[in-house]
Parts: C-alpha cells; structure tokens; sequence
C-alpha cells in the first residue's frame, strides 16, 4: 500500500470531477424523487379511486425491479421509440423514477402521522386545503420524515455507483478506470471511498441541522458549555 498514491490520487483532478459528478446525480435524483414521491403520496390520499391505483401501480413496478434493470433499461429502450437522452439524463431519470416509489411511502407515513385535529382546526379557521396542507400538515410531516429520508439520501449517494453501467463518469467508474490502467486496485479504491465517506459525513450533518432547525424544542433550547455538562454528569440524581 502506497499512502502518497492514495493521496495523489484524492487530489487528481479525475477523482474531484467524478465526486462532483456522483454529488450531483445524487442532488438531481432525490430532487425530482421526492417530488415524484410527494406527488403519489397525494395520490394515495386522494379521494378519487384512479388516483390510489396509479399509485399503486407505480409503487408495484419500481419496487419490485431492481435498479440497475431500471437504469439498463431507460438507457438501452427508450431509443427504440425516438427518445434519445444523454447517459447523465438517463441517469438522473431511472434513479428519480426509482427514488419516488420509495419517497411516496416516506412521504405518506409523515402525512398520515398529522392528526386529523389538525387539519379539522385549519378548517375552522377559514383555511383552503390547500393552505392547510401548506401551513399545517406539510411542516409537521417534515420533522417526521426526515430521519427516514436522510437514510434515503445516503443510500441514493451508494446506488449511484451503479450509473457507471452505461459509462456515467462517476467516481467508482473513475476509481476502477484508474486502477485497470496501473493495477493499484488498493489504492484507487480508498481514494473513491474516502470520497464516499466525505459526501456521507456531509449529508449526515446536514440532517442533523435540519432535524435542530425544525425541532421547535432543540431551537429554543440553549446549548450547554463543556463546563455545564460536565457539572450536570457528576451531580448526584
């Protein structure tokens, strides 16, 4: 093993460009995932019977597929009927399809959550549905959902090394290109998994601040110094 290769190799410009590649079909797909979820949550919910069948429907075929099938598939069919894409765009499309059957199921368990009560309020109070789902049940389900979704969000980071299959040139395609060509598989594959860890480590922190922000308990609640803490710890209960 070879510490200064693995180092040349997380400074190579190469291996920057293939984390902002995976970076940014991880933003792309989870962006249009979760709207593609919220938009079949609410048809779960809706009152219309065609509505929680589409849903249905939709959910049966991305869930029960696996995603690379998804990927080959979008990327390799589509052209037989006129619609040709670049791979990223393919990329980004079979990732979001796949990500919004799993976000509808995250997403309706945190509408669900919001009690009726609520929502019976905001009717008393003058409010359009749509201002209820707005002002009342969308920031609640929030603070719900976002453990969940944050798990979503990591494991979208980890499935889109499966892009490489139609030659997206993201980061584990990038690491195992560099390692055919020198044979230090060892050392090029800790450079692409430092990467991972580093997009992980993001994303967790920035879950963490969102579930502050939104935690009207933990934004009103004062931080405590060292000293405060170390007091409360060795006081007797």
């Amino acid at each position: 093993m070879s510490l200064d290769l693995v180092w040349q190799y997380l400074l190579s410009p190469a291996f920057f460009q293939g984390a902002v590649m995976t970076l940014l079909i991880t933003v792309c797909s989870l962006f249009f995932g979760v709207v593609m979820g919220l938009v079949l949550a609410l048809l779960q919910e809706s009152r219309f019977r065609a509505g929680p069948v589409l849903a249905f429907f939709y959910l049966w075929l991305f869930r029960g597929t696996p995603v690379l099938f998804q990927i080959i598939f979008v990327y390799n069919v589509l052209p037989s009927f006129g619609l040709r894409f670049s791979a990223f765009t393919c990329a980004v499309m079979a990732l979001s399809l796949n990500e919004g059957a799993y976000m509808a199921e995250i997403l309706r368990s945190g509408l669900q959550a919001v009690r009726s009560g609520q929502r019976t309020a905001g009717m008393a109070l003058g409010m359009t549905q749509g201002q209820i789902m707005r002002k009342i049940v969308l920031p609640q389900a929030a603070r719900i959902v976002l453990p969940p979704m944050g798990n979503q969000m990591i494991s979208m980071l980890k499935s889109s090394a499966l892009v490489s299959v139609i030659a997206v040139q993201e980061l584990l395609l990038i690491a195992n290109q560099t390692a055919s060509a020198s044979f230090r598989y060892f050392e090029a594959l800790c450079a692409a998994g430092i990467y991972y860890l580093a997009l992980t480590t993001v994303f967790m922190i920035g879950q963490a601040w969102l579930e502050r922000a939104l935690d009207p308990k933990k934004r009103k609640k004062p931080a405590l110094s060292l000293t405060e803490r170390l007091l409360r710890s060795s006081s007797p209960q």
